[in-house]
């Protein structure tokens, strides 16, 4: 009979992603993971491999916790044009109150991991593609009740936000100041409401505390 595991998944997932988070891959040791989750090195490859794929279920938890939980408070609960800028006013707070500055696991994944492993290429491939597609239906949505521009096409306005995005979540890296993060987003949100780009006001919302980064 096999022995029941000693230690709660969830908790040792979250300090698995915190681990790697903060120190990437290729410079988290098994050792690092063990100490962090408190497990032993034994307990971490009989509950999940080697530290590849720790990694990987790692990334898919945090996934799950950062991108899930925001597209679950805010799509539906909010207006189409709301929830987009929702989305990213969030994400600029979290990103200005990070002092270790460590940015998106799942950007860090892409520029760090993916272009060397297909199969992780592929699996942030796809979780880009889903940010991709939240992106579109807040569009589509909003263009339907009239809280968008329809100017520019649905598919084209949501992969602009994506690239936004990703540019947020990279220079917030080594440049997290709020001017420079909130003028990449002021333009992108004035061609929503049908602008040229020029200056529009960001709505000021505090993020949910409890919320994951």
């Amino acid at each position: 009979m096999a022995r029941p595991r000693e230690f709660d998944e969830k908790e040792v997932l979250d300090a698995a992603v915190q681990c790697f988070w903060a120190r990437g891959f290729e410079a988290t040791s098994v050792r690092d993971l063990a100490d962090r989750m408190g497990i032993t090195g034994a307990s971490l490859y009989n509950a999940f491999g080697d530290k590849r794929a720790l990694y990987r279920r790692a990334l898919d938890h945090y996934v799950k916790a950062s991108f899930g939980d925001r597209v679950g408070r805010f799509e539906g609960k909010l207006a189409p044009r709301a929830a987009i800028e929702a989305f990213f006013r969030e994400i600029i707070e979290r990103s200005l109150d990070d002092p270790a500055r460590k940015g998106c696991m799942l950007v860090n994944s892409v520029l760090e991991v993916a272009p060397h492993d297909p199969d992780f290429l592929q699996a942030v491939s796809d979780v880009l593609r889903q940010v991709e597609a939240f992106f579109r239906r807040c569009v589509v949505a909003g263009q339907a009740d009239g809280t968008i521009s329809s100017a520019q096409a649905s598919d084209d306005l949501a992969r602009l936000l994506l690239g936004v995005l990703l540019g947020i979540r990279v220079l917030a890296r080594t440049r997290p100041e709020r001017p420079l993060l909130e003028g990449m987003l002021r333009p992108a949100l004035a061609l929503l409401d049908g602008g040229n780009g020029e200056a529009t006001s960001l709505t000021t919302s505090e993020p949910d505390p409890a919320a994951p980064r």
